[in-house]
């Protein structure tokens, strides 16, 4: 059985507040002790986006993805770096599962912003096949159809909960 490597991602949130050259010395710094030591596999610039919570009175971040392979001691190195770092919010390193794929090289779209949301198309002039359906009868369909029962489950024979009384 062949031996092979764990890949891992790491994920960075950098702060929106340090300038663009600070955030990319940051990114710069993560990928030459990756290439030091392992493998990168695969970087991905996310951009800036919305926290899923506020970490010190922050809303948005600027994320990137950085996806490697290497041994513990890189994990340990780039923990103990991306800790200290000043202008780093929050980062994350996981172990994908065995017979992962890396990453694009491209980054996933980014959300659209809710300011300038896409037109939408009134349902009333474009029918879907359900509303068509619905208005036209079939041409093979009953015209009477029988009329249904009146509280049928109401009663306890019919509804499968039945007692004998009084017999």
């Amino acid at each position: 059985m062949a031996d092979t490597k764990p890949i891992y991602d790491l994920v960075l949130l950098l702060d929106l507040g340090a300038d663009d050259e600070r955030r990319a010395k940051i990114v710069a710094d993560a990928r030459a002790a990756i290439s030091a030591a392992g493998e990168l596999l695969g970087d991905q610039a996310w951009g800036t986006r919305p926290l899923a919570y506020e970490i010190d009175h922050r809303e948005a971040a600027d994320y990137h993805l950085l996806q490697f392979s290497g041994p513990a001691s890189l994990i340990d190195a780039l923990e103990h770096s991306l800790r200290i770092t000043d202008g780093v919010i929050r980062y994350r390193v996981i172990k994908l599962p065995a017979g992962s794929t890396p990453v694009a090289a491209s980054a996933p779209p980014a959300p659209a912003p809710a300011e300038s949301p896409a037109p939408s198309v009134a349902p009333a002039e474009t029918p879907s096949a359900q509303d068509v359906a619905a208005a036209e009868p079939a041409a093979d369909a009953d015209p009477d159809p029988p009329a249904e029962p009146a509280a049928a489950a109401d009663t306890p024979a019919e509804s499968g909960d039945a007692e004998l009384v009084g017999a």
